[in-house]
C-alpha cells in the first residue's frame, strides 16, 4: 500500500470527526495536496472520501474544496470503470458540497454535473445510489430554474425507478423526498413528475405496510406538495377515488376545484371520464373536503349530478315502474 494512499485515509478519518479538525487539515494546506489526487488511479478513492468529509462540516469548508478545482474532473469518477467505491465516494462528494447554498449548487450546474449525476443514479447498485439521489434533491430544492434543469437532465425516470423497486426503504424515501423537491415549485414542474407516472408511485410507497415510517412520511410529503402545484387533471384521475387516503384525497379534490370551474372542455372531460361519478362516491367526516366536493357539484346542473350519483339507476327505474 503507498504512502500516499494511507496518508490520504489518515486525513480523510481525521477530517471526518469534527470542523475543527477538517479546518486544520485545511490550514495545513491539505486540499491543495489532496485534490489533484482525485486523478491518480491509485488514490483516489481516499481522497475523494478525504474532500468529502472537508465539505460536509461548513460553507466556507465546501467552497475551499471547490477551489481545489475538483469540477468537472471528479463528474468523470462517477463513471469510473474499475472501482465502485471510488463512484460513490465522488457521488458522496459532490452531495456534501450540493447540500449548502444555491450558489454552491449552482457551481455543479454550471459544470456540467447534472448529467453525470443522473446517470450514477441510473447505473449504481442499490444503496450507492442514495448521494445522488440526495444531491438530485438538493440541487432541486434551492431554485425553480435549478429544479428545471434536474427535470432537462431525465432525472425523473430513474428517480421513480428508484423509488419503485429499491430494496432499502431508506433508497425509497430518499427518492420520494428528491420528487418532491423538483415538483413543489409549479405547475410546470408538478407536470413533469405527474408525466413520469410518479403519483401511482408515491402512494404506493404511502400505503405499503411493509414501508417504514421515514418512507411513509416522505412518500406522503412529496404527494401534498406535488399535487398542491398539480393542474394536470389526467395525472389526478388515478387517485381520485373512494379508497383513496382522505388525507390525499383532499388535496387531490381542490385541485379538481381549483381548474373545472373556470374550464369548460376539462369540466365536460370530468364527467364523461366517470370523474365526477367518482367524485360522489366518496363518503367522509371530513368538512373541508365535502364542501370541496360541494363546491365542484355546483359546476354543474343538478340533474347532471343527480345522474351520476350513485343509486340513480335504480331511482329512475322506479320512477318508470311507478308510471307504467
Amino acid at each position: 500500500m503507498s504512502l500516499k494512499k494511507v496518508a490520504a485515509s489518515a486525513l480523510a478519518h481525521i477530517c471526518s470527526h469534527s470542523p475543527e479538525l477538517a479546518q486544520a487539515v485545511v490550514d495545513a494546506e491539505g486540499i491543495p495536496d489532496i485534490a489533484p489526487l482525485i486523478e491518480n488511479s491509485k488514490v483516489k478513492r481516499q481522497a475523494c472520501a478525504c474532500l468529502s468529509h472537508i465539505a460536509k462540516h461548513s460553507v466556507e469548508l465546501a467552497e475551499l474544496v471547490v477551489e481545489g478545482e475538483i469540477f468537472p474532473k471528479i463528474f468523470a469518477l462517477l463513471k469510473d470503470p474499475e472501482d465502485p467505491v471510488v463512484r460513490k465516494n465522488a457521488a458522496t462528494c459532490i452531495r456534501e458540497i450540493a447540500k449548502h447554498t444555491p450558489e454552491l449548487s449552482l457551481l455543479i450546474v454550471n459544470a456540467g454535473g447534472l448529467p453525470a449525476i443522473v446517470d450514477y443514479v441510473s447505473q449504481a447498485d442499490e444503496d450507492s445510489k442514495l448521494p445522488g439521489i440526495m444531491t438530485l434533491g438538493f440541487i432541486s430544492a434551492f431554485t425553480e430554474i435549478m429544479a428545471s434543469n434536474v427535470i432537462k437532465a431525465k432525472a425523473i425516470g430513474p428517480l421513480g425507478y428508484a423509488l419503485s423497486t429499491a430494496s432499502s426503504d431508506h433508497v425509497k424515501a430518499a427518492a420520494a423526498w428528491t420528487l418532491g423537491q423538483i415538483g413543489r415549485h409549479s405547475s410546470d414542474h408538478a407536470r413533469a413528475v405527474a408525466e413520469g407516472n410518479i403519483f401511482p408511485k408515491l402512494m404506493d410507497a404511502y400505503l405499503s405496510p411493509k414501508a417504514s415510517d421515514d418512507l411513509k412520511a416522505k412518500a406522503k410529503r412529496a404527494l401534498k406538495f406535488v399535487i398542491q402545484k398539480c393542474v394536470y387533471l389526467d395525472a389526478l384521475n388515478p387517485l381520485l377515488h373512494e379508497k383513496a387516503p382522505q388525507n390525499i384525497l383532499k388535496y387531490v379534490v381542490k385541485q379538481y376545484a381549483k381548474v373545472l370551474p373556470n374550464d369548460v372542455e376539462a369540466k365536460k372531460k370530468f364527467a364523461e371520464g366517470r370523474g365526477l361519478a367518482k367524485l360522489q362516491l366518496i363518503q367522509t367526516d371530513d368538512n373541508e373536503l365535502m364542501e370541496t366536493i360541494k363546491l365542484i357539484n355546483t359546476c354543474y346542473p343538478e340533474e347532471v349530478v343527480k345522474y351520476y350519483s350513485p343509486g340513480y339507476d335504480k331511482e329512475l327505474l322506479g320512477k318508470i315502474n311507478d308510471e307504467l
